[in-house]
């Protein structure tokens, strides 16, 4: 098995064949692929391309985000969260104020 590090921004990170760090899914992805050249041709073939359709008809049923979509949306609500807090203050100044 290959050796996991997180890389600095926590992301975990594999070992490509020529030592140099991978990102997990371009390992996934490279895993499938030599998978499916060894099988290919074989009854575990067909299994592999069988639950891989199915997978992908289950995956495609779940409300799921890319990691990127993620981030964005969180850094739009830590802004309104900041944008929140500074009106509540700015009300409750005002609320001072009037008495």
């Amino acid at each position: 098995m290959l050796p996991v590090v997180l890389n600095c921004a926590g992301a975990r990170l594999g070992r490509a064949n020529d030592g140099k760090p991978m990102e997990i899914p371009s390992f996934i992805e490279d895993l499938q692929q030599r998978l499916g050249n060894m099988f290919a041709g074989t009854p575990a073939g067909d299994i592999q391309r069988n639950l891989k359709a199915l997978l992908n008809q289950q995956f495609a049923k779940l409300d799921l985000v890319t990691r990127e979509e993620f981030e964005i949306q969180r850094e739009v609500l830590a802004k309104a969260r900041e944008k929140v807090e500074a009106l509540e203050a700015r009300v409750a100044e005002l609320e001072l104020r009037r008495g």
